[in-house]
């Protein structure tokens, strides 16, 4: 099974839409490959110094963030750019509905978590760690000499979607 988690970087802000993910004026691109540069470089984080392109973004295998993250367009290529990205999870509070499905479709777990248990992954200082445990359900956070717990649920259908790696390879091996 495909494992998930990595070292996190935070985008502490709700409501981030597809084209703060994905400007569109790169819609036009042929290849995932050719979005990569261009992750989240329009995205504005109130008070908050932030660089797409900084050594925390770049190592980046998972994104934690508010709510109704994906909101605004439907469009794949927002989920593509994550993916190109190497990222895996995303945790957040909520999803937008059809950018939620597209995760799991292209292989990338959306984790929905309280708001109290975001505020103590948004707690954490220093570099962090996350692991997720699909099967026991949990996401465990590490830094410094801190580790936060925090539990998940996910339904029977994308559990296997999500662990098989995507809709692709779940219906190589279903169907």
């Amino acid at each position: 099974m495909k494992q998930f988690g990595g070292p996190a970087a935070f985008l502490n802000r709700s409501d981030i839409n597809t084209d703060e993910i994905i400007p569109a004026k790169y819609l036009t691109e042929i290849t995932k490959k050719a979005l990569a540069p261009h992750l989240l470089e329009d995205l504005r984080l109130e008070g908050q110094e932030f660089d797409p392109h900084s050594q925390v973004m770049q190592e980046a295998q998972v994104v934690i963030t508010r709510s109704n993250f994906g909101c605004g367009s439907s469009r794949e290529h927002a989920v593509w750019a994550l993916e190109v990205n190497d990222i895996n999870v995303v945790i957040g509070e909520s999803f937008a509905r059809i950018f939620r499905q597209n995760m799991f479709n292209c292989g990338i777990l959306a984790v929905e978590l309280s708001a109290a248990d975001l505020d103590k992954l948004f707690g954490l200082k220093g570099k962090v760690m996350v692991k997720v445990d699909l099967e026991g359900e949990k996401v465990i956070a590490t830094s410094d000499d801190t580790t936060v717990e925090c539990g998940f649920s996910l339904n029977a259908f994308d559990k296997k979607l999500i662990g098989a790696g995507g809709w692709l390879a779940f219906a190589d091996s279903n169907y």
